[in-house]
């Protein structure tokens, strides 16, 4: 019961980054003006140092551990088409949501993973991802709010509450990884590489280009930030 707790506990904390960082993108104007445009191209940023600092410190390291290198590979391959797949047919679609589905993309297995990691005895692992989750989904739930008040459909107020019910699958998706994943580790295995994969196309696909500003070298420095609190999070739970 113990275990169930914390993965709830852990879960909807991670998940609840994604309506905060949406209240906080509500406020949509700062003064001066140079200060709104860091201030967004730089979460961007920081958001893409975090995805990365998953990837290289828990994903890639967990996930090759149990698999040989050419189920490594393939594992990592499909993910990095899936996200690929997804975001054509989202442009196709001319949907707004491409940030809105990209932060749900990674949040869903990496929930899965770290039920299973608790499951399998990992709690060093599930607590690192757990505080990588909430880093990165704090601004991924910024830009997606930003992405979807911007196409003007939604109001603020409904995007906020959609984000918080939406945190909800964190602790559905945490649970069915401890119950039905804790005997598969090669399973957990690629679908942690599977969203290594999915995350790093996302990174360059999408987020890196936001973090660009022309004449401003300020926004980058969010990617270090949000890689190097990983690190500091990877060599506190070591």
């Amino acid at each position: 019961m113990l275990e169930i707790g914390i993965i709830i506990g852990l879960t909807l904390l991670a998940g609840l980054a994604m309506p905060l960082g949406a209240f906080v993108g509500s406020y949509q104007h700062l003064r001066p003006n140079w200060l709104e445009n860091e201030l967004r191209h730089g979460v961007a940023a920081f958001g893409g140092g975090a995805l990365l600092s998953a990837v290289a410190l828990v994903l890639v390291p967990e996930g090759t551990a149990h698999l040989s290198l050419w189920s490594a590979v393939l594992c990592f391959c499909a993910g990095g088409l899936t996200f690929m797949a997804l975001d054509m047919l989202l442009y196709k679609l001319n949907t707004p949501a491409s940030q809105l589905a990209a932060m749900l993309s990674d949040f869903i297995p990496e929930s899965l993973a770290l039920g299973a990691a608790l499951a399998l005895g990992g709690i060093g692992s599930a607590l690192l991802l757990a505080v990588l989750m909430a880093l990165q989904n704090m601004p991924e739930g910024f830009n997606a709010y930003r992405e979807l008040k911007a196409a003007g459909r939604y109001s603020g107020k409904r995007i906020i509450i959609t984000f918080a019910v939406m945190a909800m699958l964190g602790p559905v998706a945490g649970l069915s990884g401890y119950v039905w994943l804790a005997d598969s580790p090669m399973l957990v295995a690629g679908i942690m590489l599977f969203a290594a994969g999915g995350i790093l196309y996302s990174v360059f696909q999408d987020i890196a280009p936001q973090a660009v500003l022309d004449k401003h070298w300020a926004p980058p420095m969010g990617a270090v930030l949000g890689f190097v609190l990983g690190v500091a999070g990877h060599m506190l739970t070591q």
